[in-house]
């Protein structure tokens, strides 16, 4: 009885601390982060959408679409990237997801109209706020996530790109942290996430030099994992899906679960990985994918 008391509070710490990073805001009003003041003041901000497609496959395919402006991001846009990642938290089916840009473009990052308009140091930490809530949720998706980069992704659009798992890159394409530029740093967790993903030494480089990225100096850095063989939209999109393919082929709750247990090492100290690594293991082991290849008696090791 008492074995059975500490497995089950053991458990339920364990979901405590992964609902802490899956699926809630970052900042709340003990911050200083008052989210509905934020919304009321992006939606000042129109043009533009977010499109979402979930795919009959399990892939998801994010589209920032404002072409008329390199598919900048507006104050509504913004709004909309949260619902359509609240989306994507409850999309059970899903499995992998593509951000990518309308129109062969990623994202020149904001808006400068909304930029100018949120002018005081408070309206840019509250946007900040707002963004790093944002793209901390899409990081952590239950999905496996890559950023298709058409075009040129500077700004906010570059910062976007590193909140995926992966990034492609068609061969003309370009990323650029322009944001030493504009007299700012990057405050949408770009500079945390490039750390990361490049380290920090060459993200030092790339930010303090503004330095263009073009597709093959970003693989040279680790910054980006392929570069695509088409420029063309739609076959882009195709071979990216293609390229995601393997790293969802599977079953898909084991996939989840893997998605789920890489995320946490990111943002849990040593002892509290390793327990929730323990406990992810007990949703999938003794399941139906798990049962499936034991009776097949090794034969993945051909």
């Amino acid at each position: 009885m008492v074995s059975h008391l500490l497995k089950k509070s053991s458990c339920e710490s364990s979901v405590t601390k992964l609902l802490r990073w899956n699926g809630l805001s970052l900042y709340n009003t003990s911050h200083g982060f008052h989210e509905e003041e934020v919304k009321e003041k992006l939606k000042q901000f129109t043009g533009g959408c977010i499109d979402l497609q979930k795919k009959d496959n399990g892939i998801g395919i994010l589209t920032l679409n404002n072409p008329s402006k390199m598919n900048a991001f507006s104050g509504v846009m913004m709004l909309q990237l949260l619902e359509k990642v609240i989306e994507l938290e409850n999309w059970t089916e899903g499995i992998g997801l593509i951000v990518r840009g309308a129109n062969s473009t990623f994202s020149s990052g904001s808006d400068l109209n909304a930029v100018k308009a949120l002018g005081t140091p408070e309206d840019g930490v509250a946007l900040c706020m707002f963004m790093q809530n944002t793209l901390t949720r899409l990081m952590r998706l239950p999905l496996v996530s890559v950023a298709l980069v058409q075009g040129r992704a500077l700004g906010g659009g570059a910062e976007v790109t590193t909140a995926c798992d992966f990034r492609l890159m068609t061969p003309e394409s370009e990323i650029r942290f322009v944001h030493k530029e504009m007299g700012i740093i990057p405050s949408w967790g770009g500079t945390t996430r490039l750390v990361e993903i490049i380290g920090s030494r060459q993200t030092l480089k790339v930010l303090t030099g503004a330095l263009k990225l073009d597709s093959q100096k970003a693989l040279n850095i680790g910054m980006v994992d392929d570069i695509l063989k088409s420029s063309d939209e739609t076959q882009c999109l195709q071979e990216a899906q293609e390229w995601l393919q393997q790293f969802i082929s599977g079953p898909p709750e084991v996939i989840k679960t893997l998605k789920k247990s890489v995320a946490s090492v990111k943002e849990l100290c040593l002892e509290e990985a390793l327990q929730t690594e323990r406990d992810l293991l007990g949703t999938v082991w003794g399941g139906p994918a798990n049962l499936e290849a034991i009776t097949r008696k090794g034969k993945f090791n051909k």
